[in-house]
């Protein structure tokens, strides 16, 4: 009886250590700079479970005590494992190599992060060296414009840096840096966008199955994070092209201390070059126009649980015209630019719950002007400007919380004062005839308060079946009045096989914010304005099914449909404009709805000496006013039927690299009149039949780019040859109304904004 007792002991406690569970936890880590990886894959096989690090490379894993191999991986970089008996919690931070031979496939198809794996669907991580390596538009790289490239997504117009994503306008973008959202995006009236590549660490963009922790937009969130700053040594990173010169230096604030610095700025040069010219050919008048921006980056290491980040951006366009004549002096401009800063702070609170409290601060403004002053009579003026812009304080606290290998809790809240100056106009005039005039006409200053507060779960349900469950619960205060909104979201992941899964996702999203948006080229003149009494939250619904399928460990491979209702969308009524001062901007406004619809298809290819990606979309766009368009329903104005993007990277060798992408798509939707007649004054009227009923022809272009590399001593150089619209393709901007040569009939022309565009950059990276 004895033995018998001593053996059921011995076989109890062996159970119990079997049973125990233990906690691996840590950071992933690039080994080369000390960087943190978001989004990078862990993985126990023996075990089947494995987790994601987070924003700031943090990961925890909770498994059974045992002997087992932990396998960690990120797109681009070898694979780590590391062989251990889990008798205890233990920290293992992952370093990770960059793969030098993209060929070798380092990572099997149990360890390497694949599109068939994750819960979420409609989201894209384009890697910041794919987004380098694309032929660049005058020398510059940009973001904005690799984006474009992705299914769902349309550009605009001609060369712009603004993004349609599936039938949503340019103010249904939630677009942040460093978790700061930025409200204009465009330098060089929207030819280029304010985000330095140099600066960027990595770009992923949401187009549905939102997850509960993102709020406030209908249609996309494009997260840019910016480096934090090699934590080993100096670097640094020089280019000059034909348009823009840029400076990067990142590295240690102290070698050994993990802590880090990155600075980088830009700045053009077309005033520079081209202000003698334009002064000669226009009899001394002065004129010009540059944009910069500067980025920074500070990451301080307190405590082995703690780390305090501090970044911002700062950036302005300026367009400037000064004339001095004999009698009188003219000054005119255009400014715009953004300012952000946010202060953060991560904290490890246990092995499986890590936090991270933010502030940030983000501002946009507008001004345009013209002056004039008699040279000869001091009491001869006139004055007009014009002034709008948009200023945030917001104080944020997330949680991740990983209780088992089965759930990933994320939770958080945050209070946000906005304050809102919808445009204001001042007019100062006097001559010696008349009175002086001193007016400012300006619509009422505006703030308010947002609250959002949310809850997710990625749970396992089992070895087929994952799930993304959560509430965003908001609210937006203004006035008297409070606007309140709880938005499910639900994402289902199913794994048919190894490679295959079927993924179906629903998200209601509401946004207290629009854009008055004036037709045209996208100046910065629109204006962005509160939600009030008389104008109500936009709110979608939007449903998304697909495939998601990972074909021989190096094409990620996807199939979606999308369905989407807006409601509450605002455009400007027949005949308003933002410079009418007599009417406030509730006024000039309808009140509509949305739909959008379509399927996608993509290919993405992110290993070996040739990578690039490939997407087709099918879509459909509507909107509908009561006082527009008859009330009938008409085509958005960026509904583009079919649209095929293509882009390629190939690696000749380590010096030479090739590139090129080319776009094909339907004709954007314009209104013409249909018919013209003269009323009793001899003015002639212009009839229209609908809005948005026919179309320009359709658009497509190709860009090559070709860079060659070489390693000196101290430094790597780059030559970088970029050719935009390799074959000259005559894409039409805008219609006007002119005569045919041939019949001296009334005709419409084509106006085409960029020939054949050829450009260099020189770059030194140390």
């Amino acid at each position: 009886m004895k033995n018998l007792l001593t053996s059921a002991l011995a076989i109890m406690l062996s159970l119990t250590a079997v049973c125990q569970k233990h906690i691996i936890s840590g950071y992933v880590i690039d080994k080369k700079t000390g960087e943190k990886l978001r989004n990078a894959s862990i993985f126990i096989p023996i075990k089947n479970v494995g987790t994601t690090s987070n924003n700031y490379g943090f990961y925890s894993i909770t498994v059974p005590q045992d002997s087992l191999t932990i396998f960690v991986s990120y797109a681009g970089y070898s694979g780590f494992e590391k062989t251990i008996y889990l008798d205890k919690d233990v920290k293992i931070d992952a370093e990770l190599n960059i793969q030098k031979d993209m060929d070798a496939v380092v990572v099997s198809s149990t360890k390497k992060p694949s599109i068939q794996n994750k819960t979420q669907m409609s989201s894209i991580d384009l890697p910041i060296e794919t987004i380098k390596s694309l032929p660049r538009f005058l020398g510059e790289v940009d973001i904005i414009k690799a984006i474009q490239l992705l299914p769902g997504v349309q550009a605009g117009a001609e060369g712009q840096s603004g993004i349609y994503v599936r039938g949503g306008g340019p103010d249904q973008n939630l677009i942040l840096l460093d978790g700061v959202p930025v409200y204009n995006v465009s330098h060089l009236f929207g030819f280029f966008s304010v985000f330095n590549a140099d600066a960027v660490k990595s770009v992923e963009l949401v187009k549905g199955g939102f997850p509960a922790r993102y709020g406030g937009r209908l249609s996309s969130v494009l997260d840019i994070q910016m480096k934090e700053g090699n934590k080993n040594e100096i670097h640094g990173d020089v280019g000059i092209g034909l348009i823009a010169s840029r400076l990067t230096l990142e590295g240690p604030f102290k070698k050994g201390k993990e802590s880090s610095f990155m600075v980088s700025g830009r700045r053009t040069y077309i005033d520079i070059l081209a202000q003698p010219l334009i002064k000669a050919a226009t009899e001394g008048i002065k004129t010009g126009y540059f944009f910069y921006d500067l980025n920074a980056k500070a990451n301080i290491k307190i405590s082995n649980k703690d780390h305090l980040y501090i970044s911002g951006y700062l950036g302005d366009d300026k367009f400037y015209a000064q004339e001095k004549g004999t009698s009188y002096s003219t000054d005119a401009g255009i400014k715009w630019g953004n300012t952000t800063a946010v202060l953060r702070w991560n904290h490890e609170f246990t092995n499986k719950l890590f936090g991270n409290l933010s502030t940030h601060y983000s501002k946009y403004k507008f001004d345009v002007g013209n002056e004039e002053k008699s040279r000869t009579n001091p009491n001869e003026y006139f004055k007009l400007k014009y002034f709008s812009g948009i200023e945030d304080y917001c104080v944020k606290y997330d949680f991740d919380f990983l209780p088992s290998p089965n759930h990933f809790i994320k939770m958080g809240s945050s209070i946000t004062f906005h304050s809102y100056k919808p445009g204001a106009i001042q007019l100062k005039e006097k001559d010696n005839s008349s009175a002086a005039i001193d007016t400012l006409f300006k619509f009422k200053f505006l703030t308010s308060k947002e609250t959002d507060t949310y809850i997710e779960d990625d749970i396992k349900i089992n070895d087929r079946l994952k799930t993304n469950v959560g509430l965003h619960f908001s609210t937006f205060s203004i006035g008297s009045k409070t606007y309140a909104a709880l938005q499910p979201r639900v994402a289902a992941r199913y794994l048919l096989n190894k490679d295959i899964s079927a993924k179906v996702s629903y998200a209601q999203m509401d946004q207290y914010i629009h854009l008055l948006t004036n037709a045209g080229i996208g100046l910065p003149t629109d204006l962005w304005v509160p939600v009030t009494e008389r104008i109500p939250a936009q709110r979608s619904h939007q449903i998304a099914a697909g495939m998601a399928y990972n074909y021989n460990k190096k094409y990620e491979i996807s199939v979606e449909g999308y369905y989407k209702k807006m409601n509450n969308i605002i455009e400007y009524a027949e005949g308003a404009s933002y410079l009418d001062p007599t009417s406030n901007w509730e006024n000039k406004v309808e009140v509509g709805k949305g739909w959008s619809y379509g399927a996608e298809f993509f290919i993405q290819k992110k290993v070996g000496k040739t990578t690039g990606l490939l997407g087709y979309t099918l879509s459909f766009t509507n909107r509908q006013f009561s006082k527009i368009n008859f009330g009938n329903k008409f085509p958005y104005r960026y509904d583009r039927r079919h649209d095929f993007k293509m882009a390629i990277v190939h690696k000749i060798n380590k010096h030479i690299e090739l590139s090129a992408d080319f776009v094909l798509g339907s004709g954007q939707a314009i209104t013409l009149p249909v018919a013209r007649y003269l009323d009793d004054d001899g003015n002639e009227i212009q009839a229209f039949e609908k809005r948005n009923g026919y179309r320009m022809a359709p658009y497509h272009r190709m860009d090559v780019g070709i860079s060659f590399t070489k390693q000196k001593k101290r430094y790597l150089r780059s030559w970088i040859w970029s050719v935009y619209n390799v074959y000259n393709r005559q894409n039409p901007f805008y219609l006007y109304l002119g005569e045919d040569k041939v019949t001296k009939k009334p005709a419409y022309k084509q106006v085409s904004l960029f020939p054949i565009l050829p450009s260099v950059t020189f770059q030194i990276k140390f």
